[in-house]
């Protein structure tokens, strides 16, 4: 659709009836389809849940304790790993930004150095201003 000119985007598209019941067979097929499997999934873990309780009821005191090791080990692996890939990414992307190569985000940092140092300029000059009105007040009394 993005290769047509604007005016005849602009243009409904009347399509004829049949083409219409095409799409509308097509998407009772495909939901029908997709309903069976979705009762059938259902079916399914509910045999398997009436299987598998009386083991975990069983196996319990060794299940539970070895779970929650195993969540603990893949959460810390996955933050650890994350935390990697983040640092890497955050290195590469300061390394380019030192070598010139302007990475996403680099105008802002600039804006916001900008920002800073000009805030800074002005506090310097404040506080030079307040020392030199303080001292001058001193002189006088």
């Amino acid at each position: 659709m993005a290769d047509h000119p604007q005016h005849l985007r602009d243009i409904p598209h009347h399509h004829p009836r049949s083409y219409q019941a095409v799409k509308a067979a097509t998407a009772a097929t495909a939901g029908g389809s997709l309903l069976v499997l979705s009762g059938l999934t259902l079916a399914g873990t509910v045999i398997a849940l009436t299987i598998a309780t009386p083991l975990l009821v069983i196996f319990s005191p060794v299940l539970v304790p070895a779970l929650i090791t195993v969540v603990l080990l893949i959460t810390g692996f996955l933050a650890s790993g994350g935390f990697g890939v983040a640092a890497i990414t955050v290195l590469s992307w300061i390394y380019g930004y030192v070598t010139g190569r302007h990475p996403p985000g680099a105008d802002q940092i600039d804006q916001a150095r900008m920002k800073l140092a000009s805030k800074a300029r002005e506090m310097k000059d404040k506080a030079e201003q307040f020392g030199q009105q303080h001292i001058s007040g001193q002189q006088t009394s």
